[in-house]
């Protein structure tokens, strides 16, 4: 789990042409992304092959629209050259680990090479990659998101770090509800508890069934029109009329099965 609280802020067809080769030690096109680095990309090769595919599991689980711009990522190698930067260009940008922001409709990404930096990427190019194809997202669905695909392919539920505090939460009967995490409107609301079951959330409705599977696919494609949609425990409510006990079935087996496709 990264150890940070994520930021999504908004400061003061496919994609369009990339920006011109600039000054930086590295740059290379990646999928959706331009990937600016002050360091050889090739140190991050694994990363570099994570966020090739990252759009590609994002549309293939959920079927979430490619970016119609360019998503610019910028790499440091460490935390100095990092702030630097970023109090010369957005003085206004909070304190992080990593940032997700969008200026002006450009969504930016900022990290430096943390003992976390491939996590934090991972989950700020998530956010980045949302908030590219969906006029809005529920805080605490974007970050249950950007909390589910920071891990790696093949490490995304039953070897997810967050994985065994979803386990143990559920047996002491301390997971909570979707409608609560549902009316969450502040990053601040997010504390490590949310976080975790923001996680625990996504990861049912992406693995206990294809119905849940489809109904959290569906509520992403309602949330392509302006309008905010209905609650998904709503939804879940009249297509899973016993979801919550489902829920919680779901993470008791969870401990003792076998592993789920991921």
């Amino acid at each position: 789990m990264a150890l940070l609280w994520a930021a999504v802020i908004l400061v003061a067809g496919p994609p369009r042409s990339a920006p011109a080769q600039s000054a930086w030690r590295d740059q290379r096109v990646i999928g959706p992304f331009v990937c600016r680095a002050d360091f050889p990309l090739v140190e991050a090769d694994t990363l570099v092959a994570h966020l090739r595919r990252l759009q590609q599991d994002l549309a293939g689980d959920l079927g979430i629209p490619p970016p119609q711009r360019w998503i610019e990522v910028y790499l440091f190698h460490d935390q100095g050259t990092y702030e630097r930067y970023l109090a010369r260009y957005f003085p206004s940008a909070p304190h992080r680990r990593a940032l997700y922001l969008k200026t002006d409709g450009q969504g930016r990404v900022f990290a430096w090479r943390s003992p976390q930096f491939e996590i934090d990427v991972r989950h700020e190019c998530t956010h980045a990659l949302l908030h590219a194809a969906l006029p809005s997202v529920p805080l605490w669905l974007d970050e249950g998101l950007a909390e589910h695909y920071e891990n790696p392919p093949g490490h995304r539920f039953r070897r997810a770090p967050q994985f065994s505090e979803a386990v143990w939460a559920a047996r002491w009967g301390r997971l909570g509800d979707l409608g609560p995490l549902e009316d969450k409107q502040h990053i601040e609301e997010m504390g490590q508890a949310q976080y975790r079951d923001a996680w625990a959330w996504v990861a049912f409705l992406l693995y206990a069934s294809p119905g849940t599977r489809r109904q959290l696919a569906a509520y992403l494609a309602d949330l392509t029109q302006q309008g905010p949609p209905r609650s998904l425990a709503d939804r879940l409510a009249e297509h899973v009329p016993d979801y919550r006990q489902e829920f919680l079935r779901f993470w008791r087996a969870a401990a003792q099965g076998p592993a789920r496709q991921e």
